[in-house]
């Protein structure tokens, strides 16, 4: 079974997520407020649904444009926990060959060995070690995000948007996070010059997580 297959919105009920895409040990999305008890609900294994989300990164382009794209396809295993949200887990692979930035000559230059090398390192990976709250909504995760075999920790502010049941039967839990990577620190060192000294593709890189998860269904 491929596991990177291209998402693809639907009108139709999605099915029930598989097993393949259930958590086992790794590390932490997590809700708001412990307190609420209506949270303590929101307790068990989610996935990503990969039609109504989004993963994606923008990056500053020949100083005065921002470049944005997206990892279309990817493996989610999510855990909550609405009682203890610092027992939260998830994990996030990503299929480095998915880039998907509107352009696909830059894309084939994405993918290519000045950056992530698709051909060589096909998977990117972020698993996260530990969570703490920040703010009413707003979580600190902690993790460790892996590029061409290069392992190194990130932070990522995670803010917690809701849940609803949707008119398909679904519990859906949104996340929004967001963190800024030194691309240079995991092997990406393509560094052409502009005339004006600086750099085509700035080292900086926004990665950018819009979630929204499916509560797993055992042969639901």
């Amino acid at each position: 079974m491929n596991l990177f297959n291209r998402a693809a919105s639907s009108l139709r009920r999605p099915a029930p997520p598989t097993a393949t895409q259930l958590p086992h040990e790794s590390a932490a999305f997590a809700p708001t407020d412990p307190s609420d008890p209506a949270l303590a609900t929101l307790t068990g294994e989610w996935v990503i649904d990969a039609a109504h989300s989004r993963i994606g990164f923008s990056v500053r382009h020949a100083l005065v444009t921002t470049v944005r794209g997206a990892f279309t396809e990817y493996q989610s295993r999510l855990y909550f926990d609405g009682r203890d949200p610092t027992r939260s887990r998830a994990e996030i692979v990503m299929s480095t060959a998915s880039v998907d930035t509107g352009v696909q000559q830059r894309d084939a230059h994405l993918t290519g060995r000045d950056f992530l090398d698709a051909a060589n390192f096909p998977r990117m990976r972020f698993v996260s070690t530990a969570v703490r709250p920040v703010d009413s909504d707003v979580y600190r995760m902690s993790g460790e995000l892996t590029i061409k075999s290069i392992t190194r920790p990130v932070d990522l502010e995670l803010t917690y948007i809701g849940h609803v049941m949707d008119p398909f039967g679904y519990e859906r839990v949104g996340f929004d996070g967001t963190t800024t990577i030194n691309r240079s620190e995991w092997g990406l060192t393509y560094d052409q010059r502009l005339a004006e000294g600086g750099a085509m593709v700035s080292e900086k890189v926004r990665l950018q997580f819009d979630i929204a998860a499916i509560r797993y269904l055992p042969g639901g």
